[in-house]
């Protein structure tokens, strides 16, 4: 009886070549950009809180 067994070797070995990802737009910058700039202003304001 033929049986596939799992290898730790499958982990390592090369897969598929995945497409190029996409560059993002003008818009997905800034919508980046802001999720950024409030992440850095709330831990601004925790550290402060936590520390002061």
């Amino acid at each position: 009886m033929l049986t596939k067994t799992f290898s730790l070797l499958n982990i390592f070995a090369r897969r598929k070549e995945e497409a190029p990802p996409k560059e993002l737009t003008r818009k997905q910058w800034i919508a980046a950009d802001r999720i950024v700039m409030i992440v850095l202003f709330l831990s601004v304001i925790i550290g402060a809180i936590i520390f002061s």
